[in-house]
């Protein structure tokens, strides 16, 4: 056959290895034809367009770019969604996490994508829906919520807090 070539005379008909071997999770650089790799290099600078061996190793790199581009993308665009959905939600005195844990104490089930396209193009949908989750608060705990450190340093009396004097008192 056209394989004895590659195998050893001692050697068996079947121990050897085929004389290339395909992955099976796609193409590996090694593998990949010279054509496909120019075709990848298409809009390099220099010989990284028409030299093989250059173009193999800047084609690699620039697959392994595009795939943590991936990645990063995503990242990136849940950032930006977090960011509309804050400022939607400060316009109407909600903040970020007390909006979203509110959507999910309230069982609604809609993601942060489409939660900032309502916050960007549906201001009157989005109001509904923070109007809907918004906590009905009495004013005190909303003051102690908002003194909160502050207060403490300025010197505010917490009323939640007391001493075991005054509990003592309040007893007899």
């Amino acid at each position: 056959t056209g394989l004895d070539r590659f195998r050893s005379r001692d050697a068996p008909a079947q121990s050897y290895p085929p004389p290339f071997q395909h992955s099976s999770e796609g193409l590996t650089m090694s593998g990949m034809k010279k054509s496909l790799v120019y075709k990848f290099a298409k809009g390099f600078r220099g010989r990284a367009k028409n030299c093989h061996r250059i173009a193999r190793n800047r084609v690699e790199k620039s697959l392994q770019h595009a795939y943590k581009g991936r990645k990063l993308k995503k990242r990136d665009n849940r950032e930006v969604w977090i960011q509309k959905i804050n400022a939607g939600a400060r316009q109407h005195g909600v903040s970020y996490n007390r909006f979203i844990c509110a959507l999910k104490d309230s069982s609604i089930g809609l993601n942060r994508k489409m939660l900032a396209e309502l916050a960007e193009n549906e201001p009157f949908s989005f109001k509904s829906l923070v109007m809907e989750v918004k906590p009905t608060e009495t004013t005190e705990s909303t003051q102690l919520r908002d003194l909160g450190y502050v207060g403490m340093r300025l010197g505010v009396p917490n009323p939640t807090i007391s001493t075991k004097k005054e509990q003592e008192m309040k007893s007899n």
